[in-house]
């Protein structure tokens, strides 16, 4: 008899929270992979401590797919045992890493990665990347990013079975001093690449820029003046994504290779 493959990877921090990711499910809610899907499956990688964020990605996705089903992976035996006293209808919970199992091998249409990589080291990432987009359906996406402890600081890659596809940056607006706060927040890929030199840099360096042209927007709220900035960006020649509906949420998406490390 065959011996189970160990799980991929090690295990995090755990730390979890009530909103924590509204952000990021947010958008994946606006993936076509999850409309158009026959088997709209969700894995959520490396939950943390608790089940709280799995089950609120299965209540925002359900709103747009009423038949998604999301799966928690977690690696920590215990955080399973956990979380498992907390499934219902549409959510269950398996012991993983980033071979992402899923009820009778199914190929899952979104994985969402949220805070797993922060603990690794860049040189990881990319085999990391490649084992989660190896387990999607064909036109799946990954997810994976950071976020603050509150999640109002969040960036992310959306990666398909071939790789790298977007960047997004999400603010929360009301509070926002300079775009660069995200900084502190970049994915594993890109956190040791804001150096001068480097595409994310002169993302961040632009953004920032662009915020203080704008300062005397702010008289009409924060969003106006963001999406003025995001408009300028794309006009400086940024390859933007989207438009004023998600630019209004502090959102921002553009090409990988607008900042994929040189």
């Amino acid at each position: 008899m065959a011996r189970a493959t160990a799980p991929q990877g090690r295990i995090t921090r755990g730390t979890t929270g009530v909103n924590r990711l509204r952000r990021i499910d947010r958008w994946i809610a606006t993936l076509p992979v999850l409309r158009s899907t026959p088997d709209p499956l969700v894995v959520d990688l490396g939950y943390g401590a608790s089940a709280t964020t799995t089950l609120e990605l299965r209540d925002r996705l359900a709103a747009v797919r009423p038949d998604v089903e999301v799966v928690g992976v977690e690696i920590d035996p215990e955080r399973v045992r956990i979380a498992s006293a907390a499934a219902r209808d549409g959510v269950s919970f398996r012991l993983g890493g980033f071979e992402s199992p899923t009820p009778d091998g199914r190929r899952p249409a979104v994985i969402r990665a949220l805070n797993v990589l922060r603990q690794y080291d860049e040189s990881e990432v990319e085999a990391a990347w490649a084992t989660m987009t190896g387990r999607l359906q064909p036109d799946g996406v990954l997810v994976e990013g950071t976020c603050n402890e509150v999640g109002r600081v969040a960036s992310w890659v959306a990666l398909g079975p071939a790789g790298p596809q977007t960047f997004t940056i999400s603010l929360r607006l009301a509070s926002l001093e300079q775009p660069s706060i995200v900084a502190e927040r970049l994915p594993k890929a890109l956190i040791h690449r804001n150096v001068p030199g480097e595409r994310v840099h002169e993302l961040l360096r632009d953004l920032d820029r662009l915020w203080a042209v704008n300062a005397p927007l702010a008289v009409y709220g924060p969003t106006q003046r963001w999406i003025a900035v995001v408009s300028a960006l794309r006009d400086a020649g940024w390859p933007v994504r989207d438009g004023r509906t998600r630019w209004r949420l502090g959102e921002l998406t553009l090409d990988w290779a607008a900042v994929a490390p040189r």
